[in-house]
């Protein structure tokens, strides 16, 4: 069985204000039961309560602290380019779930468990991670021009191949956790006596593939230990 009779995925890129529009607007126009969307609980209350990481809170965590800290200073100044900050379109899905009366899930994986597994990437990832996280902090010049769908895709491939190890742990796995938490919650849906479920999923444009294809797959086997996800009261 196909749960995506289900389930529409957005993917979204982060920086886009675009993606916030589009979100927004099937939120308001689909009306579904439940919104999924691509966080943890530690990241959602970061992001509702506007806190911004800071380095020295980054290090905390050591290599994999810092690595994650470069990567956010990336996406901000991408969103310096277009325009928006990084995460708007997960607080736009937030204000439409509550516009509609939909259940609000937070179906990533932790990001602490995402951190740990940084740490055991190999070390050739490490130093080339290192040496191109130096260009971060400086001008980006020309570096969104044309398509930005298109250059976004060219991104992720480049990412697959320069860092086999880290597209897994960054898109792969979390793919598996957040189509497996989708599926639970249709289920969940489903027991609560509501024939046809529908649900919203906002991810970025880089796991909508992934999902879809497991979400495409998946039969009526029990999913439940999958089921990491955290219904958020709104």
């Amino acid at each position: 069985m196909s749960y995506l009779r289900y389930v529409k995925v957005i993917g979204t890129m982060h920086v886009s204000p675009r993606s916030k529009e589009k979100v927004y607007r099937t939120i308001i126009g689909e009306r579904p039961h439940a919104v999924a969307i691509e966080l943890d609980r530690l990241r959602f209350l970061s992001m509702m309560e506007g806190r911004n990481v800071t380095l020295g809170d980054s290090l905390h965590y050591g290599r994999a602290g810092l690595i994650n800290y470069l990567l956010a200073k990336v996406e901000e100044r991408l969103g310096e380019e277009f325009g928006m900050a990084p995460g708007e379109e997960m607080k736009v899905a937030v204000s439409a779930a509550r516009e509609v009366g939909a259940q609000l899930h937070l179906v990533d994986e932790d990001i602490r468990v995402i951190l740990s597994k940084f740490s055991s990437a190999p070390f050739r990832e490490k130093l080339l991670m290192g040496v191109e996280a130096l260009g971060v902090f400086l001008p980006l010049g020309n570096a969104v021009e044309g398509d930005p769908l298109e250059e976004y895709r060219a991104m992720m491939h480049q990412f697959r191949v320069r860092y086999p190890y880290l597209y897994r742990v960054l898109v792969e796995e979390r793919n598996e956790v957040m189509a497996r938490n989708i599926i639970a919650i249709v289920k969940a849906l489903k027991s609560a006596g509501i024939r046809r479920p529908k649900v919203i999923a906002v991810v970025g444009l880089g796991h909508k593939p992934g999902i879809e294809h497991i979400l495409d797959r998946a039969g009526e086997r029990d999913v439940s230990m999958y089921y990491g996800s955290r219904y958020v009261y709104i």
